[in-house]
């Protein structure tokens, strides 16, 4: 059994929790190596890790999912932001279904009809054929961007000895500024438009005031 295997997540949460993120990210790579990927849709927090890891572990593949519907201004921010940080290992999936396919079998408003639909063919099923011999998944969730995500755990536990890693779990989105401005990171051109959680353009709004950052999603 490996060391991984064997983890203690109880202790393992307790020990990481309060701890700071880089601090997670090299216990992570420590127990994962070379195991592990960071996923990015290009928000801020997974900008942030991305530029964390460049530092700690730059062979860790850095993983955009481009489903065909971001918007303009995602992947020009994603492609400053790649020649910034000149990522190692930048990779970029796509759909398992081919555009043209799509649009002839389902048609380009499937997310208005069947968005988990929409969802399960341009985004999860291209993750889910990248993740086979993947242990650590470090991905950008924080507590404070939902009601959903208030109880999530540093390292998770998934299937087949994957483990989902939340760096900043414990973060706000001011923290999450905050060290884009120390370290002199662009935001997103559509935060200024009140845009708190960037996705599909078909299925993002700007966030109203009062509401949690997930709630434009």
């Amino acid at each position: 059994m490996s060391a991984a295997a064997a983890l203690d997540l109880d202790a393992v949460n307790r020990e990481l929790e309060g701890t700071t993120p880089q601090d997670i990210l090299r216990w992570t790579w420590r127990h994962f190596r070379p195991d592990t990927i960071l996923t990015c849709s290009f928000q801020h927090d997974g900008v942030v890790l991305a530029h964390m890891l460049q530092d700690i572990a730059p062979e860790v593949p850095v993983v955009f999912i481009n489903t065909g519907f971001h918007f303009p201004e995602t992947l020009a921010y994603r492609d400053d932001i790649v020649r910034r940080l000149a990522l190692k290992r930048f990779v970029e999936l796509h759909p398992v279904m081919p555009r043209e396919e799509f649009a002839r079998t389902h048609g380009l408003d499937l997310y208005a009809r069947d968005p988990d639909l929409c969802c399960q063919i341009n985004k999860v099923e291209p993750l889910r054929q990248y993740l086979p011999g993947v242990r650590a998944w470090i991905n950008g969730r924080r507590r404070d961007q939902a009601a959903t995500r208030h109880d999530i755990r540093v390292i998770e536990a998934l299937r087949d000895g994957l483990h989902k890693v939340n760096p900043l779990a414990g973060w706000t989105s001011r923290d999450t500024f905050y060290y884009m401005e120390q370290h002199g990171l662009p935001t997103h051109p559509l935060f200024e438009q009140g845009y708190a959680s960037i996705g599909c353009a078909p299925c993002t709004r700007p966030v109203l005031a009062g509401d949690d950052e997930r709630s434009g999603r």
